[in-house]
């Protein structure tokens, strides 16, 4: 059992470890785009950008401010135990809509994967503080319900930058909120509570990102846009890559 453990764990982090490179690579191209692109050129993905600009100013001061600071704070003092506990208490929470949502696109073994993890990692791993699902081989997915709609053939439309929560796109807005009706903690009905939770779990969010801030080159808000529409391309077309190169 001990050897099929250890098999298992191999499997998870090479599976994570492609998603990683992949969307490295997506990065990566996505800096060279933006680098080669003029601020003021009028882009058709995104005909909002006047206002767009404005709102990601905003962001970008209120996360200097706040989330940063806070999002280092957390790094620097709370243990790596203790912020892997977290993490894996709100990737179990996200769990619950990640099955919803492969149900809908009648992905169902993914489905029946993500219900085994909910159930393993809820009553074994301890309300989710522990992953023990990922140690039994069963891997994590991610999915949302802008990747749903995209599956279903609903296009993107342009690119938009919501208060706080940063790049989205017209489908990706409307995914959001039907999204927020399948987090378990929308149902909380302690409001102290329910926001403090929604809180800890942005700061925990922003907390990943910073390993990331020493990719961003040139427009921060050019890199940060062709980054969010080439990863989520590549999320809903699950991470099938288009070869510009063709057969050569």
């Amino acid at each position: 059992m001990h050897i099929l453990t250890k098999i298992a764990r191999s499997q998870v982090a090479q599976r994570c470890s492609l998603r990683q490179a992949l969307l490295l690579i997506v990065l990566l191209v996505s800096a060279s785009v933006a680098a080669a692109q003029d601020s003021t050129e009028p882009e058709t993905s995104d005909p909002f950008i006047g206002l767009n600009r404005m709102v990601f100013g905003f962001n970008e001061y209120f996360d200097n401010l706040l989330l940063r600071p806070l999002a280092i704070g957390y790094t620097h003092h709370l243990p790596g135990p203790v912020r892997t506990g977290v993490t894996n208490f709100f990737g179990n929470i996200d769990d619950v809509n990640t099955m919803a949502n492969n149900l809908l696109q009648w992905k169902v073994a993914d489905a029946i994967s993500d219900g085994g993890r909910i159930l393993i990692n809820t009553t074994i791993g301890i309300g989710g503080l522990l992953d023990v699902a990922s140690e039994l081989g069963l891997e994590k997915h991610q999915e949302d319900f802008g990747q749903t709609l995209g599956a279903w053939g609903v296009a993107p439309g342009p690119y938009v930058v919501l208060p706080i929560f940063g790049s989205s796109s017209i489908r990706d807005t409307f995914g959001f909120a039907l999204d927020s009706f399948l987090n378990p903690l929308y149902y909380v009905e302690d409001d102290a509570v329910r926001l403090s939770t929604y809180g800890a779990e942005r700061v925990e969010w922003r907390a990943g990102l910073l390993p990331r801030e020493s990719l961003i080159v040139g427009d921060r808000y050019l890199f940060l846009r062709e980054a969010h529409l080439q990863t989520r391309k590549f999320e809903v077309d699950d991470g099938v890559i288009d070869d510009p190169f063709g057969d050569f």
